[in-house]
Formats: C-alpha cells, structure tokens, sequence
C-alpha cells in the first residue's frame, strides 16, 4: 500500500484521488487552506493549475524532497488559449524537475479529462494514463497505482518525452473548448 498526497482537491484531484482509493492506497487531498499541514505521502501528485506550481513551491519546495512528485499539468497560455508558456524545447515537467532537484518527478494524467479518470473508460476503451520519467521504479509505482485503481497505465519514455505529453494535452483541451471533441473523450490505447 502507498500513501498518496494529492495537492489540490479540483476535479482532477478527485478523480485521481478516487482511483488512488479505488486500489488500495491512502490519500490525502489538500486544498489552498492547507497550507499548515504538512506533506506525508510517498507519491505526491500536482493537481492544480501550472500557473500556481510557484506557489506550491513556495510553500513546499522543502517537503517534497525525496518523494515521487507528479506533474498533471498542462502549461498553456490561460489568456489566449493559443499556446503552451513554455520553451519549445522544454515541458513544465522539466522546469519542475529542475526545481527540485531532491524529488523524482514525473509526467503524467495530463492527458486526461477528470471525467474520463473518474469513470474509467474514454468510450469503450479503459482510459490510459501516460507516464514518463526518468526512474523506471517511481515510474512503475505510479503504473502499479493506476491499474490498481482500474485505469491502464503506460510508460511513455523519459522525461524528455514531457514535451509532447503536454502538446498532445493541449491539442485535446483546444478541441475540448472548441466544442471539436467532448469533455468525456481523449486517450486511450487498445
């Protein structure tokens, strides 16, 4: 069993926080109100916004250290709604990586719509969760995580491989908004 900290109780935090459960693990969610109680998960999951990783930082950078940090975020321009904010050489993942460097971080559920996490199923299909990473272990304890909690998990490469998670990502959140694709699609691998 893993004790899981999810760091922001919005859609995605629940989502996740329920597959978590769903398989056996502990979680703890904690919300912009928690900014006191400390951090205890071995795996701890980013479910807020990318605009608010400083602050999280702010406040945690210290208890992260030394546990699974992953990153769901998708690091788009909020205001336009046109582009990703960072390097085009670079992924969100990456810049989190390089912030704390006494954590092992990984990409992962940015792909993913909370509804397609809370139910399980794009379609007909067992919704995938793409993980990568650069620790084979944090990456198949995530994966053990995931397909405990009835999700398919599979390993997408090194962290590198970041970038285009967070281009496939914002690919399916512009369609989503565009009313091109639904909220309760996205990815799946059969």
């Amino acid at each position: 069993m893993t004790h899981v900290s999810i760091i922001g109780s919005g859609n995605m935090g629940q989502a996740i926080a329920a597959v978590v459960a769903k398989g056996g693990n502990t979680v703890e969610l904690f919300n912009s109100t928690d900014k006191d109680k400390p951090v205890t998960g071995e795996v701890v999951i980013l479910a807020t916004p990318y605009p608010a990783y400083d602050q999280v930082l702010a406040d945690r950078a210290d208890q992260l250290a030394g546990k699974i940090v992953v990153d769901i975020s998708n690091p788009l321009n909020f205001e336009t709604f046109d582009s990703l904010v960072v390097p085009a050489d670079g992924s969100a993942a990456a810049e989190l990586a390089a912030q704390l460097p006494d954590s092992t971080v990984l990409k992962a559920f940015n792909t993913n719509f909370a509804a397609t996490v809370a139910t399980g199923n794009v379609g007909e299909a067992p919704t995938t969760v793409l993980i990568a990473g650069d620790d084979a272990d944090a990456k198949a304890l995530l994966g053990g995580i995931v397909s405990a909690g009835g999700l398919k998990a599979v390993d997408a490469g090194s962290l590198k491989r970041a970038r285009e998670l967070e281009a496939t990502g914002f690919l399916q959140l512009t369609l989503a908004v565009g009313e091109k694709a639904s909220w309760v699609g996205g990815f799946s691998l059969v």
